[in-house]
Formats: structure tokens, C-alpha cells, sequence
């Protein structure tokens, strides 16, 4: 039997987040070590190492940022473990609906949504 490409379809320009571990990520080809945020065409580093550290402020580029987002994804980590609800308020309150989970899944939930082209990005927490 062939095999089946599964690869998600991403527009050129466009962040695919190809792996994660070893304390970092390898997006669209380029290993980048520590936790960051992840935009459709852009990724930053992101001082944040546990879910307890992550504050509105640490999220602030998310709604000040150029690109316009409509879904956070945060990913907590090895565990999908809610930090401070505060946080999903005041971001709502931008218009961004954040969903948490664990880093795995919000890296591949993010590969998914890039590929529907919506408004998305992705706090990511390095997990070893």
C-alpha cells in the first residue's frame, strides 16, 4: 500500500511548526530553543517556562502585535493545565478566544488552523 501524505497544506510565507522537544520547536525548518510565540509569519521567544508564570502581560504582543488574532492557543506544557482564568477574560476582551491545552496538541491544532488560514497564534511552553 502507498503511503498517504498527511502533511497539512500551508500557505508559502506561512509558520509550520515541524517538531517540539529538547526544550524547543523546529518551525518551518529552524530549530529555535526555549518557549515562543508562534504568529502565521512570524515567531518570537517567550519568557515563560511554567503555566503559573504565564500573565496577561506575557501575552500582551498577542493583541498588540501587527497580525491581527482571533484564537490563542496556549500550550501549558506536558499537561493541558489551566492557568489563572483572568487571563482567557482579558484576552476575550480583545476578541481572542484562547483554548489551552497541552504543548503537543496546541502545536498541531496550530499546523491545522494555519492550514484554514483563520487568525490564530501559539504561546508554546518548551517541553524536554
Amino acid at each position: 500500500m502507498a503511503g498517504l501524505d498527511i502533511t497539512p497544506r500551508v500557505p508559502a510565507g506561512r509558520s509550520l511548526i515541524q517538531g517540539y522537544g529538547g526544550g524547543g520547536f523546529r518551525i518551518s525548518g529552524v530549530r529555535v530553543a526555549g518557549s515562543r510565540l508562534v504568529f502565521p509569519e512570524r515567531n518570537l521567544p517567550w519568557d515563560v517556562t511554567d503555566v503559573d508564570a504565564i500573565t496577561i502581560a506575557s501575552l500582551s504582543e498577542v493583541v498588540a502585535g501587527a497580525e491581527p488574532v482571533s484564537i490563542l492557543l496556549i500550550g501549558c506544557g506536558q499537561e493541558g493545565r489551566r492557568p489563572n482564568p483572568a487571563i482567557a477574560e482579558a484576552m476575550r476582551e480583545h476578541g481572542v478566544v484562547v483554548e489551552w491545552m497541552a504543548t503537543g496538541a496546541a502545536c498541531r491544532t496550530f499546523n491545522v488552523l494555519i492550514g484554514e488560514e483563520r487568525p490564530v497564534a501559539a504561546a508554546l511552553i518548551a517541553v524536554d
